[in-house]
């Protein structure tokens, strides 16, 4: 092997997989192109056919072979592993959809013992998203008042709703 060659290969082989990984290689198949490569580099040179930069050379022959690997894949299909994908299950439980139903009923019912003003005040507010001066207008009082009852109906929905 070359003089050359007896540099820091640690390095070399990081700036190669670094260079694997951002065309799309996970670490353990850019661990093996480098490996790949290596081995290539070596055979190269004991056929008598110095390499004058044999980093680039390095370089070159896991970037070729990362080709290769990936047109070989999409050609016959790629083949996933389970074990490989990370399957997310967003739907909520049944538990969570019963629980938020019940949740809901109760909800429901605490709006339901409200006083008629303070109900049809919290629902403009929270429901249809009317301000509190389009409230205010709208049933002839004063924004401070809108905001007496918003405060009544949270502190009662909430002491309604608490340690259920």
């Amino acid at each position: 092997m070359s003089a050359g060659l007896m540099k820091n290969w640690q390095d070399v082989f990081a700036r190669v997989r670094g260079a694997l990984q951002r065309r799309g290689q996970t670490e353990h198949e850019a661990e093996d192109l480098v490996q790949e490569a290596w081995l290539r580099l070596v055979r190269y040179e004991d056929e008598r056919q110095p390499v004058d930069q044999p980093e680039a050379f390095l370089m070159r022959a896991a970037l070729n072979l990362s080709i290769d690997v990936h047109r070989t894949a999409v050609g016959r299909g790629e083949h996933v592993l389970l074990e490989d994908v990370l399957l997310i299950d967003t739907t909520p439980s049944i538990e969570a959809v019963v629980l938020a139903r019940e949740r809901m009923a109760r909800l429901t019912l605490g709006v339901g013992r409200l006083t008629e003003r303070t109900r049809e005040i919290f629902i403009a507010n929270r429901i249809d998203g009317l301000t509190p001066a389009e409230i205010a207008d709208r049933y002839g009082i004063g924004v401070a008042t809108v905001h007496q009852h918003l405060a009544k109906a949270t502190l009662r929905l909430t002491e309604w709703m608490e340690g259920w």
